[in-house]
């Protein structure tokens, strides 16, 4: 069984900064990709930023570019997305996924953690 436990997430002012982790445990598993989406009260769960581990390929969603930076490890399947100037909007449960496949798919999730941003 695979499992990604993300941490991290907490409570900051608008204009702050946040780290999130995560960290993959369980069976061994090679991760083509890897990425970080959130789900705010009410909306469907979007994609905040991925990564294709295979030549480095990064996607970011429009409302967060320029402020967050996905970076991982392949190797151990671990994931980070540093998040600056953060707006009340950025307030969701964020959650890591990694996927196996060579196609646009995530295999794996975690639980998520929960980032609130005041205003």
């Amino acid at each position: 069984q695979v499992r990604l436990v993300e941490s991290g997430g907490g409570l900051v002012q608008a204009g702050g900064s946040l780290r999130l982790s995560c960290a993959a445990s369980g069976r061994t598993f090679s991760s083509y990709r890897m990425g970080w989406f959130r789900q705010a009260p009410g909306k469907p769960r979007e994609s905040v930023a991925e990564i294709a581990w295979s030549g480095d390929n990064r996607y970011y969603s429009d409302s967060v570019k320029g402020r967050f930076t996905i970076s991982g490890d392949s190797a151990k399947n671990t994931l980070w997305l540093q998040m600056n100037a953060l707006k009340p909007e950025d307030t969701a449960v964020y959650y890591c996924a990694a996927g196996i496949s060579t196609i646009r798919r995530y295999d794996y999730w975690g639980q998520g953690t929960q980032v609130t941003v005041s205003s």
